[in-house]
C-alpha cells in the first residue's frame, strides 16, 4: 500500500522551530516534503509574489534524526505551494498540506492576512486538503523565533491531521484553521468555531502625523469582550482557552439571498 504524501510549508521560514514542530507531529503519517519561505513572510496572506529567479533549493533536515527532503524558496507562502505542485509533485498531489506551526495565533478578520492561512487556502484552491496550524504567543515573537513549548501544538496538529488523511472535506469546507491557545495542554478541550466579525490585530500609531512611517506603529490584540460572538474563534481561544477549529471555504461570497441583495441596491438607488 503506497504511503501518504504531506506537505509541510509555513510562513516563518525554512528556520523556524514551529515548522520542526509541525514535521515532528505529523511523523509517521506518510512520507513528509517540506517546502518554506527562505526568509520570513509573516502576514503575507495570499499574495503570490517572489522574484523570477526563485527556485527550490534542497537543504539538509532532519526530523527525529532521519532525513526528509526539504526545499527553502524566495517567495510568499502561497506561492511556494503553487511551485512545489508544480515541481515536486507533478502529475501526482500530496495526500494533506499542513501549514504551521505558526508563531501567533490567526482568529477573527485578521485570518486574512496571515501567510499560514493563505498556504493552506492555495493548496486548498489545487483541490488537496489543508490544515493551518497556528499556537498563541505574545507579539514580540511574531518575527523573530522565542523558544515555547510546542508540545501542545503538536499534539493537536497531529490529531487532526491524521483525521484529514484520505478523507474529503464536508461540502463547503476548504480548510481547517486550528489555534492553539498558549497555556493548552494535551487534555485541553477543543471547540468547532466561526470567524469572528472582529479583526483581532490592530495597527497604532501613538502619535500620528503626517511625517509617521510604518516604522513607528505598533500591532497589538485589540478586541470588544461585550460584543465578542460566544461561538466564534477569538472566543474560543481568548475567554475560554480552548482549542478552536474553524472550517474555511474558499468561496468568500457572502450568504444573503441574491434576490434580497439587488431589493437592497434597488431601495438605495431609489432614494437618491
Amino acid at each position: 500500500m503506497t504511503k501518504p504524501t504531506l506537505l509541510v510549508c509555513n510562513d516563518d521560514g525554512i528556520g523556524s522551530p514551529g515548522l520542526r514542530a509541525a514535521a515532528e507531529a505529523v511523523k509517521g503519517l506518510g512520507e513528509i516534503v517540506i517546502v518554506a519561505p527562505k526568509t520570513q513572510q509573516t502576514a503575507a496572506g495570499r499574495s503570490l509574489t517572489g522574484p523570477d529567479h526563485a527556485v527550490l533549493e534542497p537543504v539538509s533536515y532532519l526530523v527525529a534524526g532521519r532525513r526528509v527532503r526539504a526545499f527553502q524558496v524566495e517567495c510568499s507562502p502561497a506561492m511556494l505551494v503553487d511551485l512545489a505542485f508544480a515541481v515536486l509533485f507533478h502529475g501526482k498531489r500530496p495526500d494533506l498540506v499542513v501549514s504551521g506551526i505558526n508563531y501567533g495565533e490567526n482568529a477573527g478578520g485578521s485570518v486574512t492576512a496571515s501567510g499560514t492561512v493563505g498556504a493552506a487556502l492555495e493548496a486548498a484552491g489545487l483541490g488537496v486538503p489543508a490544515l493551518a496550524a497556528s499556537r498563541q504567543v505574545e507579539i514580540r515573537h511574531h518575527l523573530k523565533y522565542g523558544r515555547l513549548d510546542w508540545s501542545a501544538a503538536k499534539h493537536f496538529t497531529r490529531f487532526f491531521a491524521a483525521r484529514l488523511l484520505g478523507r474529503r472535506f464536508p461540502d463547503g469546507v476548504d480548510v481547517l484553521n486550528l489555534n492553539v491557545p498558549a497555556t493548552a495542554k494535551r487534555t485541553t478541550p477543543w471547540r468547532v468555531t466561526r470567524v469572528s466579525r472582529q479583526s483581532y490585530f490592530a495597527f497604532e500609531i501613538p502619535r500620528p502625523s503626517l511625517e509617521s512611517s510604518l516604522g513607528d506603529g505598533r500591532v497589538r490584540v485589540k478586541i470588544g469582550r461585550d460584543s465578542l460572538e460566544k461561538d466564534s474563534d477569538i472566543y474560543a481561544l481568548v475567554c475560554d482557552s480552548v482549542v478552536s477549529v474553524t472550517p474555511l471555504t474558499s468561496d468568500l461570497t457572502a450568504r444573503i439571498g441574491s434576490r434580497d441583495l439587488a431589493a437592497w441596491l434597488d431601495t438605495g438607488s431609489r432614494k437618491r
